[in-house]
């Protein structure tokens, strides 16, 4: 507990917070009673720890109070009892002074005021909220004292502090609990978001990708063109007295007159195409810019810089949980890499949130390919910075990382438009499909068409698709897809089986899985990416149940075991079969050989050792654990087990207990092949 004392310290918002403050950090957790949590900014102490009611009026500016409920009765506060208070202290102490504490103190009243329904409850029931996983019945009643609009981010409340009671010192809902109260809350989505299926997930990713890598390939070419051109347009601005119209200064055409600039002094290079070629980047615009067969023009220059930096908006978009809106205003120093012991590396972008309007230090847990991504973005942003310069009047200075945007207004001299724009307002917002045009020359229409397959996976993830989803139309990409895509993604989820999108999401999903699932980081990690990671985890369970009742999974028992173990399991009804994962009324345990169904932990070993689940515990004879499903598509994981076991079983010695349990595993494994290979093929 001493190793987490460093880490606490006040977060809210307020002048009268700063570290050297003497309620700033306590020196033990959870603090003393005497411990001095409010000070104005005389100095004076405005409430203790152990105080009934803490008097937030110092950081509010307003009278704010949190009545704890075990002091003098108030007619509009429920009371709560001496024990539970404490527990609640507790809470809202590590809320305000846990790595990732609240900083407003709206936010704080907020969490307070419907944790305290909760506690009330517990209170008036006689029980500790400590011991509220005992008894169901009350757990049950939870929803009847929440606020409807708020249950959601309620159980968010109460999953954190689960994955913190270590920290904390007690559990309120333990995980089956929540699963229970989750499945009673009525759903506040009317309509969910559509999964992309991986076949076009992967395909716009690769893309993209391709499309990043090279801009960044031919960076220097990019670079040394577009300072070229921009050269070119001071040049002849200058040299221009009276007419400075956009066609007067071009210098990528002949003149009319044939003079080639001999009497005004202005320089004319001819076609853009011939300075392109000249700077080795024709190809690389005709490629991602024009439809084949165009004449390449130098506005072809910047709708492929503005291509690209959208290519990269896409590429970040879809390995985080970042909205869009807080992904388009990203800085260029917004990439961080944290070190972490059990990850190596961890690559973060840093940002400001949509929904908090203070936190300016945001943290999203991202790929570390969002690096090319960053780069191209930037490089892109600095030279759109000097275009945005070109005033022969005025002097460029410097632009330092923390002014410039990722996302920048195209604002180069040879744009018609440029005089009515202003580089202090931002571009505006653009759908998916917009970003990119009609043009085929990111994605190709084709490649985005529904197949059967896809519509199938599509479903499996959300069965009430709407019409516009249909075999044979183009799916319709839109940026809020690629949230909810990467939040369903991060469950390794079975949908998700392609080699080359396994090997594009392996960091990625181990690392946001760790740091949001289990709030592991120090960092501010954005609040509403880890509650939509969580929902998605609990929806990931009934996506699961259901699978279990298709041809891929079979008892070694035959059919009529089968049928017992998913008797609860309706194929076609995935919210319901969601919800009967919620509740705990059926089990999904992934395990070597398939699935484990029971309820209890195995004490078999069975997510390292299949021994048991195969039957192969005890020698000459085959009893495979009644509760074990085997699936069919483990078929070349567990041959690559075999291999493995064949490797051990070569330098195990002879009588002891490791050759024993590696043949024991082995005779397991053979159990499992001798029954896939026995069944009817799907």
């Amino acid at each position: 507990m001493n190793n987490l004392l460093p880490s606490l310290g006040l977060a809210i918002d307020s002048v009268l917070v700063v570290p050297n403050a003497p309620n700033y950090r306590p020196p033990c957790w959870p603090p003393k009673s005497d411990w001095p949590v409010v000070i104005d900014a005389n100095g004076d102490v405005i409430s203790r720890w152990g105080d009934s009611i803490w008097r937030l009026d110092p950081w509010a500016g307003v009278p704010l109070t949190l009545n704890f409920g075990d002091g003098p009765i108030k007619k509009m506060a429920a009371p709560i009892d001496h024990h539970n208070a404490n527990l609640l202290r507790v809470i809202i102490g590590w809320w305000l002074y846990g790595p990732n504490g609240a900083r407003g103190h709206r936010t704080l009243k907020t969490r307070f005021d419907q944790m305290r329904r909760l506690f009330a409850l517990c209170s008036k029931e006689g029980v500790l909220a400590s011991e509220l996983s005992r008894f169901p019945r009350i757990a049950d009643r939870i929803p009847e004292v929440l606020q409807s609009s708020r249950a959601r981010e309620f159980l968010m409340l109460l999953h954190e502090l689960y994955e913190r009671r270590e920290t904390l010192g007690f559990t309120i809902l333990d995980r089956r609990a929540l699963a229970r109260l989750e499945a009673s809350l009525p759903s506040h989505e009317t309509r969910q978001t559509p999964f992309i299926p991986p076949r076009i997930w992967r395909y716009q990713v690769t893309r993209l990708h391709e499309c990043l890598d090279d801009f960044l390939l031919h960076q220097k070419q990019i670079e040394a063109c577009f300072r070229f051109c921009l050269h070119a347009y001071q040049h002849n601005r200058l040299t221009t007295q009276s007419d400075h119209r956009f066609s007067a200064v071009a210098p990528f055409q002949w003149p009319a007159d044939g003079s080639n600039g001999r009497y005004s002094g202005r320089l004319f290079y001819g076609p853009f195409a011939e300075t392109a070629t000249r700077f080795g980047i024709a190809e690389l615009l005709e490629r991602w810019t024009e439809p084949s067969g165009a004449t390449l023009s130098i506005r072809a220059l910047s709708r492929y810089l503005t291509n690209v930096t959208r290519a990269g908006l896409a590429y970040l978009l879809n390995f985080s949980l970042m909205r869009v809106e807080e992904c388009w205003n990203l800085r260029a120093n917004c990439l961080r890499i944290e070190t972490d012991p059990r990850f190596g590396e961890i690559t973060l972008l840093r940002g400001r949130t949509t929904k908090t309007a203070s936190d300016s230090d945001t943290f999203w847990v991202t790929s570390p390919s969002a690096k090319i991504a960053v780069e191209a973005m930037t490089a892109i942003a600095t030279l759109r910075a000097e275009g945005s310069a070109f005033e022969p009047s005025t002097t460029p200075r410097p632009i330092e990382p923390t002014e410039l945007y990722l996302v920048s207004c195209a604002n180069e001299p040879w744009i018609a438009a440029r005089k009515t724009m202003s580089t202090a307002i931002r571009p505006s917002i653009i759908s998916y499909l917009s970003a990119f045009g009609n043009s085929s020359t990111i994605f190709d229409p084709e490649q985005l068409r529904i197949t059967p397959r896809d519509l199938e996976l599509a479903r499996l993830v959300n069965p009430m698709l709407p019409e516009e989803f249909a075999v044979g139309e183009i799916w319709p990409l839109a940026w809020h897809q690629l949230r909810r895509t990467g939040a369903v993604n991060m469950q390794a989820s079975g949908l998700v089986s392609d080699a080359s999108l396994q090997f594009q999401l392996k960091h990625i999903t181990r690392a946001m899985s760790f740091y949001y699932g289990q709030n592991f980081s120090r960092l501010r990690l954005e609040e509403k990416a880890h509650t939509l990671y969580v929902r998605t985890m609990y929806e990931t369970l009934g996506r699961e149940l259901q699978l279990l009742v298709t041809d891929r999974f079979i008892s070694p028992h035959g059919e009529k075991r089968k049928a017992e173990i998913v008797r609860l399991i309706l194929p076609s009804d995935m919210e319901k079969m969601t919800q009967l994962a919620k509740k705990g009324a059926a089990v999904y345990r992934p395990i070597i050989l398939g699935v484990c169904s029971s309820r209890e932990p195995c004490p078999y070993g069975g997510i390292d050792s299949i021994a048991h689940c195969g039957g192969g515990d005890i020698a000459g004879e085959v009893r495979p654990c009644p509760d074990v499903l085997y699936d069919r598509d483990r078929l070349g994981l567990v041959h690559e087990l075999e291999q493995a076991l064949d490797n051990r079983l070569s330098i195990a010695t002879a009588g002891s207990p490791l050759k024993a349990s590696l043949e024991a595993q082995k005779r397991s494994a053979e159990n499992y092949r001798h029954v896939i290979n026995q069944a009817t093929p799907i």
